[in-house]
């Protein structure tokens, strides 16, 4: 390990904000030099506890995580928190960059605040999410919460990266949750209903009770359910009850459910490795194409419709295994 890189991971182990940032940053923008202290950092990770928070834009994920924030602030937790937003079409970067609302937390220095742009990923969260995680890991984090940009049945990346995830709703949703039940029964270890002085909670929490019940009448006992938590973020109402219920989760997983913790491990391993096969795969058939003399025909013959983009794909392909087998 070269000094500037060992010191690096020096200062980043010894939590030191700027160079995390900077990191952050390089393994956003793909810089190479950033994969180097990754290998190095992970040996180091594995001690944060993940949380994610996800559901509808709109429903008050912030506001709730904000509050969150404080909470664990208030017992002394050290907190590293992501935010991944939507991508701008003209930047490629997060539109709506560090949320305005932890804005009162960002002169703590137990309070890591970054977002991420989605860059087009549309699995809730960014390709480059679970590197970041792993920084702020290493760094001593011990709690990690990670808001996505929404949930839908395509949108469940959060449960491979999270120990306990957050599907947050608000009253009257009905028509919505029977469209995305099968998503959010899958990912949810906890539900949140904000906003909860709207008419219509106890309809929303009947509705959840009534999916739960279906989803779980075959299921052993000691299995989890995922309680219902009725908040009302902006006046910090029920963001006790969530932590309360967050913590009970965990000693389920540490405690009672060793073999689930042990699978989800292992999942989030295999979405790791995976992502890094196919980041890494892509990117070099990408340099490959953009070298040769034949990308430019390539595009060309596409604009004329003389080809298409799934024939190029095969024959691409082909080549490139036919290369390998020589």
């Amino acid at each position: 390990m070269d000094l500037d890189l060992a010191e690096r991971v020096e200062k980043i182990l010894a939590g030191d904000i700027r160079t995390a940032a900077k990191l952050i940053r390089d393994i956003d923008d793909g810089i190479p030099t950033s994969k180097e202290v990754l290998k190095a950092l992970y040996p180091h990770t594995g001690r944060a506890y993940v949380i994610g928070i996800s559901g509808f834009p709109g429903v008050g994920k912030s506001t709730l995580v904000d509050q969150m924030i404080q909470a664990y602030r208030e017992t002394g937790k050290s907190l590293g928190v992501l935010a991944v937003d939507p991508t701008s079409p003209f930047s490629g970067g997060a539109i709506l960059g560090d949320r305005l609302r932890m804005q009162r937390h960002g002169t703590d220095p137990e309070v890591f605040i970054r977002s991420m742009a989605t860059r087009g990923h549309f699995g809730g969260l960014t390709r480059s999410t679970s590197s970041v995680i792993d920084v702020l890991d290493a760094m001593g984090k011990e709690i990690i919460l990670v808001e996505t940009v929404g949930v839908g049945q395509d949108e469940v990346d959060i449960v491979t990266t999270a120990h306990t995830t957050v599907i947050v709703l608000i009253p009257g949703m009905g028509d919505d949750i029977q469209a995305i039940k099968a998503g959010i029964l899958e990912v949810a270890d906890i539900f949140v209903i904000n906003k909860s002085e709207r008419e219509g909670l106890q309809k929303t929490i009947n509705e959840l009770q009534t999916m739960l019940d279906m989803n779980t009448k075959d299921t052993g006992e000691g299995t989890w359910r995922p309680p219902i938590v009725a908040a009302e973020a902006i006046k910090n109402q029920g963001v006790e009850e969530l932590l309360s219920e967050i913590e009970t989760h965990k000693t389920y997983l540490f405690d009672h459910a060793t073999t689930h913790l042990r699978e989800h491990l292992r999942k989030k391993a295999f979405s790791e490795l995976v992502d890094t096969i196919k980041e890494s795969f892509v990117a070099e058939m990408i340099q490959e194409l953009e070298r040769s003399e034949r990308f430019e025909q390539m595009i060309d013959d596409l604009v004329e419709k003389r080809t298409d983009p799934i024939s190029l794909c095969e024959q691409i392909m082909r080549e490139k295994m036919n290369k390998r087998l020589k």
